[in-house]
């Protein structure tokens, strides 16, 4: 009897013993989790402006006002806010840029260009860009503000209901260039061949003016021949030219995507 019960108190001090290293062992768990949760927080504090910086560099590819394209940066469009030298984006086509961009959760597709350097031909870097102005995006259209854009369905000659009365809309096709001369200079003259979902012509619109960033992606986007163009409608095109044409009405071209 007395080997039955010192057998029975060893196994349940043996048992407290376990029951208190499990304890322990959790809550040094616990402690440790927690301090490297509160840790990594600090620290993203501490980097939270910075990591909105992201520096770039590579070769110019496209660069129309204040829109930037440089392959490198795959999946942004970086604005240039003011004068790069004494022109704009342009003026740094095929060049070897490196710089630095604010980037926005707003417009995750969007680098604010800080600053730009040019390599010049001793393989030296001089400064083209410094931002000394806000940045001024009144050309582009986020999601949001295109959903607010109704599909002008239905296109036809005589189908003048689809279009009149509405101040915008968006149409599906293609965008033509034309260069034409008026007096001594040449002009680019745009027109937008809608197409339908059969890949049909339905119509073509008239451009007045078309923005910088829809020229920008339709110039990014060139494995795409097809576009979503937001328009501004303006007036129709006289009855007899719409038959003859299919020239159906004038239009802004406010901003152009896939989607």
């Amino acid at each position: 009897m007395a080997l039955r019960i010192g057998n029975s108190t060893e196994r349940k001090r043996n048992m407290e013993k376990f029951t208190r290293l499990l304890f322990l062992s959790a809550l040094a768990f616990l402690l440790v989790a927690a301090g490297s949760i509160a840790c990594k927080k600090g620290v993203e504090e501490q980097l939270g402006v910075r990591e909105n910086i992201i520096e770039f560099e590579g070769v110019a590819k496209i660069g129309i006002g204040k829109y930037l394209y440089v392959p490198e940066m795959q999946g942004f469009d970086i604005i240039v806010q003011g004068q790069v030298d004494s022109g704009d984006a342009s003026a740094l086509v095929d060049k070897e840029v490196r710089g630095s961009g604010e980037f926005s959760p707003e417009r995750p597709s969007i680098l604010l260009a800080n600053s730009i350097d040019v390599k010049e031909a001793g393989r030296s870097w001089r400064n083209v860009f410094t931002k000394t102005e806000e940045v001024v995006l009144d050309d582009y259209l986020d999601l949001e503000a295109r959903d607010g854009f109704e599909m002008l369905e239905g296109l036809s000659f005589d189908k003048t209901d689809v279009w009149e009365g509405k101040e915008r809309g968006k149409v599906y096709g293609m965008l033509e260039k034309e260069t034409v001369t008026e007096g001594d200079e040449q002009k680019d003259v745009y027109t937008i061949v809608v197409v339908n979902d059969k890949n049909e012509e339905v119509g073509r619109i008239l451009v007045d003016s078309i923005t910088d960033s829809a020229l920008y992606y339709v110039k990014k986007l060139r494995l795409f021949e097809k576009f979503w163009f937001y328009l501004t409608i303006k007036e129709t095109v006289p009855f007899r030219t719409r038959v003859s044409t299919s020239k159906l009405f004038h239009a802004d071209v406010l901003f152009s995507g896939l989607f």
